[in-house]
């Protein structure tokens, strides 16, 4: 991590299916936001049309380890699948540097909860810190959810339903009502229409920045 100043990093959060990789995309593509972005990390196996460094960085189980051990890992999370334990992780890889523009990256609820608490342990006295991560939760109806899931697994060289199942049936448990309410997520941006959905996005992130607290 750099130097931090009055931008923000903000954490697209959501089911599996809520539109996330979409989201993402044409919030990165908008020269006018001129957002910086983070690779997340993960030990899963590519997906047919993935590249190494775009959608994600992808390390073995053992890289992993090796960087968790020499305090390179800033938060991460195990999903025990079908095919063995899956990590996704946000790397101290210097890709966050807040101190010409704000940062966007795709989490969960625990990863958000982590970087809130990383960049206020390291503002020590300055009480902007916890407010440095700035959350965007999307959500859809679990029927258009599951549909649209099914549809991108049928696209895969080799469908993994059974996965594909799991975690649909995980993301009820991680995203309970009182889990959400615990990390203080007060505003959900219902993506079941993305002109629609962006347009909220883009507003919240005006009023933010323009906000400067």
């Amino acid at each position: 991590m750099r130097g931090v100043s009055r931008h923000y990093i903000y954490c697209l959060i959501g089911k599996s299916g809520s539109g996330k990789d979409t989201v993402y995309k044409r919030l990165l593509e908008d020269r006018s936001l001129n957002f910086g972005h983070v690779v997340a990390c993960t030990t899963r196996p590519r997906r047919a049309g993935e590249e190494n460094g775009r959608e994600y960085n992808f390390y073995t189980e053992e890289e992993f380890e090796a960087m968790l051990m020499r305090g390179a890992v800033i938060e991460y999370r195990c999903y025990q699948t079908v095919h063995g334990p899956w990590y996704y992780f946000t790397a101290d890889d210097g890709q966050i540097d807040l101190s010409e523009r704000s940062t966007l990256l795709i989490g969960t609820l625990e990863s958000y909860a982590a970087l809130r608490k990383w960049f206020a342990d390291r503002t020590a006295g300055d009480n902007t810190g916890g407010r440095t991560v700035r959350p965007i939760y999307l959500e859809v109806e679990d029927g258009l959810r599951l549909q649209r899931l099914l549809d991108r697994e049928r696209s895969q060289e080799t469908p993994r339903y059974q996965e594909m199942c799991r975690r649909f049936l995980a993301d009820s448990l991680e995203f309970d009502d009182e889990k959400i309410a615990e990390v203080g997520l007060r505003r959900r941006f219902v993506n079941e229409d993305l002109d629609t959905c962006l347009k909220e996005v883009f507003e919240y992130i005006a009023e933010t920045e323009n906000s400067g607290a």
